[in-house]
């Protein structure tokens, strides 16, 4: 294994990425902590990413956190994947957008 991202879920909403980073010494030195947020609300979504220094100590926070009770919840700890490249055109629209893009151009097969 060579990936040191780890993704940490069910975690409780109380939790920002202090805390995160402090649950997570414990197995080694942790890189970076982030608890994601929600971007419409700001709020917590109740899960985050570790970055330890290590592939070592991932497979080690992994062994020694998952399934352990933080608050009275039982979190989530597994090696984080990749995130598939995405796929769709600009501005939010899936595709490319073409002729009828900015209105106009077509013209229902005439």
């Amino acid at each position: 294994m060579s990936n040191k991202k780890l993704y940490v879920g069910n975690l409780p909403f109380s939790f920002g990425d202090a805390e995160l980073s402090n649950l997570f010494a414990q197995a080694g030195t942790v890189a970076s902590a982030r608890v994601v947020l929600d971007p419409a609300t700001g709020r917590k979504r109740g899960f985050g990413f570790v970055e330890m220094s290590s592939p070592e100590e991932a497979e080690a926070a992994v062994q020694a956190l998952n399934g352990s009770e933080v608050q009275g919840r039982a979190i989530v700890v597994d090696i984080a994947r990749e995130r598939p490249p995405r796929e769709g055109g600009g501005g939010g629209h899936r595709g490319g957008g073409g002729p009828r893009r900015h209105g106009g151009g077509y013209r229902g097969g005439q």
